[in-house]
Order: structure tokens, then sequence, then C-alpha cells
């Protein structure tokens, strides 16, 4: 058997997964993300898909956030009829996210062409797909539980193991055995960290791997602690209570916005902050933390024990309030401080949090918090950079307001936790690890830290490079 491996996305980049194993001439696509970043870069490198959909012989998905699921709508519009694997919290999130994804493109090109019209120019724009793409795709997607092992083609099998990073987030283990010969691939998607609330910590897969197809997304950082990323929540808030003003905070509608939502209930519960109306405004995030209560499986024991002995709902206290319509997102641009506003999207690229910044960037009684990872390019890492204008939907604001960073609230592991993960698989069989998703500068810090730990051979995939494994 020959099996060879390249990547199409997220190769010294963070965003847009799309990673291949050719197995003796079949395909295996680990994701199929968008990538995020410049309107024109997005437009560019997601209508390039540059896969022959006939050749693939299955989809394995890591977990549903955009950068990972997002183009599998195209995928099935081009003609891909085949599986998509995931597990079941991942497939109903994934379903989330494509028929969001596809409600604000046809609402960009509604209001692009409204705006080309005014300056009688020609609008030529079309969204990637539409909601019946995105509808297929999930029509396509297969449900396979956590420790589960799965036969998904002549030869090839695959098995799920709790990622720790976003409820239903998966390592993928993918065993080939043919002719005699066996090798183990085993995929992490997006890593998570230890001691998150919510969910699990990642899982140690049992099978060794011969490969590692490793995330690199905080190769060469490092997060605070958790004690002082909430001291600092507490602070920053009391100190928006007394100035009346408000925290804006750009969060992905899932797993970031349910745990702010739970840390805001832990220091009003404790009495460490008063109770100041918080509004989840995202229809989105309000969807998700329904999927969140359906999906206990994927819950470390202190949810699953608050959900299912004792009844309580983390996501939900007196002071929390979840928005839905426009006119109740609109509402919030009039309404006094203080009050905390946690809106999509987290890079600050589409949706609500747009407008909320427009309104109030200017405001030096606002605090624009950063709690994610910010892709280069994004309005998030330039407002992160504290530039001193930014441009929203064609207009520039000067940027007036507090920004505020914790990156202990991560869901992705930074460099010492990768480390600490590493050592506790079984690398008796590893002959490499290969880094995908992440920045060039970030990645050949973590290969160099992991040589020097007893990983000698750590190679950064280039794009579209093929590499063969035996």
């Amino acid at each position: 058997m020959y099996v060879e491996f390249y990547s199409l996305g997220a190769a010294e980049e963070v965003t847009g997964s799309k990673h291949v194993l050719e197995v003796d001439g079949l395909l295996y696509l680990i994701d199929c993300g968008a990538f995020q970043g410049s309107r024109a870069e997005a437009e560019r490198k997601n209508r390039s898909f540059g896969i022959a959909e006939d050749r693939i012989e299955g989809v394995i998905l890591t977990h549903g956030h955009y950068d990972h699921c997002g183009l599998l709508p195209l995928l099935a519009k081009q003609g891909y009829n085949g599986n998509v694997y995931a597990t079941p919290a991942t497939r109903d999130i994934a379903s989330l996210i494509m028929m969001d994804s596809a409600n604000i493109q046809a609402r960009d090109a509604k209001y692009l062409k409204g705006q080309a019209l005014k300056k009688g120019l020609k609008f030529d724009w079309t969204p990637l797909y539409t909601e019946q793409d995105a509808i297929k795709a999930v029509g396509q997607t297969i449900g396979v539980s956590y420790n589960r092992p799965m036969q998904i083609g002549d030869g090839v099998s695959l098995e799920f193991y709790d990622a720790g990073h976003i409820l239903g987030s998966a390592i993928a283990s993918i065993k080939i055995k043919k002719g005699g010969e066996e090798l183990n691939i085993l995929a992490t998607g997006d890593l998570g960290r230890k001691g998150k609330p919510i969910i699990r910590n990642p899982a140690i897969p049992q099978t060794p791997p011969d490969y590692i197809i490793l995330e690199s997304t905080y190769g060469d950082r490092l997060h605070g602690s958790t004690n002082d990323a909430l001291k600092k929540l507490a602070d920053i808030a009391k100190r928006v209570v007394e100035k009346k003003g408000k925290i804006l905070i750009p969060a992905f509608a899932i797993e970031r916005t349910q745990e702010l939502v739970f840390y805001f209930h832990l220091l009003v519960d404790d009495g460490i902050i008063p109770e100041v109306p918080i509004y989840v405004d995202s229809p989105m995030a309000t969807n998700a933390t329904t999927i969140f209560q359906v999906h206990p499986e994927c819950y470390g024991e202190e949810i699953k024990q608050a959900f299912i002995r004792h009844h309580k709902n983390p996501f939900g206290f007196n002071s929390l309030h979840f928005t839905t319509s426009v006119q109740e997102s609109k509402a919030l641009n009039d309404h006094p401080g203080p009050l905390i506003i946690i809106s999509a999207d987290g890079m600050c690229e589409a949706g609500r949090i747009q407008h909320h910044l427009m309104h109030n960037i200017q405001n030096p009684n606002t605090t624009i918090m950063t709690v994610g990872y910010m892709a280069e390019n994004t309005l998030g890492r330039r407002i992160r950079n504290r530039e001193k204008e930014v441009k929203i939907h064609g207009e520039w604001y000067k940027v007036n307001a507090q920004i505020e960073e914790i990156n202990a609230f991560s869901a992705h592991a930074d460099y010492k936790e990768t480390l600490e993960w590493l050592k506790e698989v079984d690398t008796s069989r590893l002959k490499g690890i290969l880094l995908v998703h992440g920045e060039r500068k970030s990645q050949a810090f973590l290969k160099k830290f992991l040589e020097e730990n007893g990983f000698p051979n750590v190679e950064i995939i280039k794009y579209g490079k093929t590499y063969e494994l035996s």
C-alpha cells in the first residue's frame, strides 16, 4: 500500500483546515473548513477548492467550528455524495454553523447588491452555497460516538477520542491495514486543554500512532491560569460597572460563549461581581446552548453532576438574557450601561458584533475584551493590536475603547500543554509529527521545542506539498 498526506488549507496558517490522506489512490479528507481573514483573501481561497470530489472516499470532521466544517456545503454542491464522519454533537453543531453561514451569505449578497446599486456599480457576487447545499451536507453526516471504531473504507478504520476543545470535538485515530502492513495516523483536529469547564480533558488514544497530524495554533505561547483570568474578568466587570459602561466580547457561538456565561454565573453566585445585565446577542449561540443541553455525554464531571443529579442549568441565571431578533439586538445600542454583550463572530469578521463595535468602539467607557485567537488580517486582530482606526462596513472608526485580552479562556492547548499531552501518548511507533493549523512563527517555535524535548522528526507542512507516509 502507499499512503500520502498533503494539506489544502491551514498549512502555515490557522484557518481553513483541509488535509488529505491518500490511500492507494483514494482520498480521505480530514476537515473541510472555510478560510477566515480579509474578505478578498477569504473569497479567493474559499472558492478555489482544489480537490477532485469523485476521488474522495470519505470526510472525517474533527469538530464543528467554521474553519473546520464551513466548506462542507460547497463540497456537497460540487458533487460529493459520500459520507462525512463526525461525533453526534459535532453533527448538530456543524449543522448550525453551516446553516448560519448560508444565511449570512444570502444576507451579505442582498446588502452588497443594494450598496452597489446605490453607487451605480455592477454587482456579480454570489454566495459560496445556499441553505439547500448545507442541508445536503448535514444529510451526508454520520454520527460516530467516541471510542467506537468504524470501518470507513477498504482496510481503513476510524475511531474518535475526545479532543477537549469544544463540545463534540474529536481526535481522529485512523488505522490503515492492507496486505499485512499497518499504519496508524492520529489527527488532533484542534487539541483542547485540561481543567476547562463544561467539557472533558483531552483523551489519550489507545492505538500507538506512526504519525501525528498536530495543530499548532498557540505553538509559541503560554496561557495564563484560569484563576488569574477570573480575577481579571471580575476586575474588568467591576470597573465597567463603576463607569456605567459596556463590555463587548467577540466570541464564537460554540463553547466560548457558554464558557463565559458559566464563569460570569460563578462570579455572580460567589458575590464577586454585582448582577450586571449580560446579553448573549447571537441567535446561533442561543441555539448552540440548547445543543449543549442535549449532549451530556460530552460533559466534564462537574457539569454532569449539576445537570443530571441536581437539575441546575449553569447556562441560565437572573441577569442573563438571550436576544434573538434584529430589533432586540439594535435596542442594545441605546441601552444604558452597565451591561455586557457577548456576540459572534469571534474574530469580528461578520455577525452582530460588528454593529455593536460601530456604535461603541469610539466611546472611552466601552471595554472590548478579546478572549480567543484572532487570525491575521481580521478585524479582531487589528482591534487586539490596538490600531488607532479600524474599518467596519466600509467606514473608519477611531478606537477609543479600552482593549483587554484574556488568553486563559482559549480552547487550544499552548505549547507546554501540547507537550504534556504528547508525553502521555504511546509513541513507541512514532515516526513523525506533522504540524498544521498554525502561523509560521508559532510552528517554528513549536518544532524546536518538541525536538528539544525528545520528538526528533517534526515537519512543518507546506501547502500542497505531498508527504509520503510509510
